[in-house]
């Protein structure tokens, strides 16, 4: 089987969020890619974040919600802005992208600090398995996506991904999206690296993230070889991570001051965030190169937005971090994964590896961006970003690489053959040995636009148009009951 939703970029432009429905309700949540559980907040979460938005009604006591435990099972999820969701972990059926899966584990929330936006009641991830921590602590706890995958319920075990900077953006499951993807020999594909595991606990690699090796980058023809964190373990290659859930592109001060030292007027603004201002009519493009592929980012996909202290000067990405002892040297999120439609191909057990595909969706041959064009952007973008500029040049700042994470004495290949975690080995593999991307399952939205009307906090009704189909819901709101702030207030 294979399904499709619609995708809408937040009002802050923060994250990306679907709808799915819990037992017999709907709610908005949060993709994340760089994750795997599924939450939602809970009517027993009486902060002041939770009750913002739809909360999962325990009070209506839904026929398919199941207890795991007693309810006495701990989950906890945290984030790197300090912020944590906790409660606890129970079943229910999960409807998403028009799949179904019953009795799937997932974690409710009972108290936090999380913030979310536009309605938004928790996070779905998408990432593998071994980042779950419900699957540590509950059996056959499987997340979603990769349920379906080891099940063999859909059509091949990947997702695709569209995003647009409105709610025209689609997510497929098991199959691509053919009204984006008009000619599947133009995927350039990307094996995903494996990462040891933590200490003793076993002897061999998996997979973690979404990540493959980054070859180089460019700034308007200059091309630079990127300085990974730790030479000698990944083989001197620098690791890149692409999350869905990152509002932003993340590199080390070390590559990241290259790309703005060849930007005219480039300074770095903010040293405690990474943060860099250029000219805001700058005609500069970024590339950046994975294997044989290179994607180029024109202003208007890099510019954060003009700052308030000189409107001269944009906020632009992207950021500088400090190491990560991870080893995930850069982190591609919306910026870049809207220029292109991403598939994340699962990898199938003892016959194929994960992959991740990127479809450019802009002719390589465009001309570069006008300044007219660059303005006509900046100006739809209306605010400007709070920003202190510093009143003298700011030093780049060093750091000490912190100590690997991971365990160094055993091997983490990229793109091997695993046994174990990925999809089950029914499925007829499309990049083993002989690769055939004609054979890879597409999926066809309606030919005209549909349009899901949502009716949110206080009543609020929202109007989404996409070519993915879907009816109109009320969020947080049982059948039968009246509107979840009636209830909840």
């Amino acid at each position: 089987m294979s399904g499709m939703t619609s995708v809408t970029l937040s009002s802050d432009a923060q994250s990306y969020y679907a709808v799915i429905k819990a037992g017999a309700t709907y709610f908005r949540v949060a993709l994340d890619t760089a994750s795997s559980d599924m939450w939602l907040i809970s009517t027993n979460c009486t902060t002041s974040t939770c009750t913002k938005v739809p909360r999962y009604p325990l009070e209506y006591e839904s026929g398919t919600y199941i207890t795991v435990n007693d309810n006495t099972t701990a989950f906890s999820a945290s984030y790197s802005d300090g912020t944590v969701a906790e409660g606890i972990v129970a079943r229910e059926s999960i409807l998403f992208a028009n799949i179904s899966v019953d009795s799937q584990a997932f974690g409710l929330i009972n108290s936090g600090n999380v913030s979310l936006t536009d309605d938004m009641s928790g996070i779905f991830g998408l990432g593998f398995p071994r980042l779950s921590s419900i699957s540590d602590s509950v059996t056959n706890s499987t997340p979603f996506f990769v349920q379906l995958a080891q099940q063999g319920h859909l059509d091949y075990p990947l997702f695709g991904l569209s995003l647009t900077r409105n709610s025209s953006g689609t997510l497929t499951l098991g199959a691509i999206d053919a009204s984006v993807v008009t000619n599947v020999s133009a995927i350039g594909w990307h094996p995903v690296v494996e990462f040891a595991p933590i200490g003793n606990d076993n002897n061999s690699s998996s997979y973690l993230q979404w990540a493959t090796p980054f070859t180089s980058f460019a700034v308007n023809g200059t091309a630079f070889t990127p300085t990974p964190t730790y030479p000698t373990i990944t083989s001197n290659t620098s690791l890149a991570m692409f999350d869905v859930g990152t509002s932003g592109i993340f590199g080390p001060y070390a590559d990241v001051s290259r790309i703005f030292g060849e930007i005219g007027g480039a300074r770095l603004v903010d040293a405690d965030n990474g943060l860099y201002a250029i000219p805001c009519d700058t005609l500069v493009s970024m590339s950046f190169t994975f294997g044989d592929q290179t994607i180029t980012l024109q202003p208007s996909d890099f510019l954060i937005g003009r700052a308030s202290g000189n409107p001269n000067l944009c906020l632009s990405w992207p950021a500088a971090n400090a190491p990560s002892s991870d080893g995930i040297d850069w982190q591609f999120g919306a910026p870049f994964l809207r220029t292109v439609y991403s598939v994340f191909s699962y990898g199938i057990n003892y016959e194929e590896p994960p992959v991740i595909g990127f479809y450019n969706l802009r002719n390589e041959t465009i001309i570069a961006e006008s300044e007219q064009y660059i303005s006509s952007y900046l100006s739809s973008m209306s605010a400007t970003i709070d920003t202190a500029l510093p009143n003298s040049l700011l030093p780049t700042p060093t750091y000490t690489t912190p100590p690997y994470t991971f365990n160094s004495s055993i091997n983490a290949p990229t793109g091997g053959i695993v046994e174990t975690e990925l999809a089950t080995s029914t499925y007829s593999a499309i990049f083993g040995a002989a690769t055939n991307v004609s054979a890879l399952p597409t999926l066809k939205p309606a030919a005209t636009l549909q349009t899901l009307i949502v009716t949110g906090t206080g009543g609020v009704v929202t109007t989404i148009t996409s070519t993915a189909s879907a009816a109109a819901v009320t969020l947080g709101t049982p059948p039968g009951w009246i509107h979840w702030t009636d209830i909840f207030p």
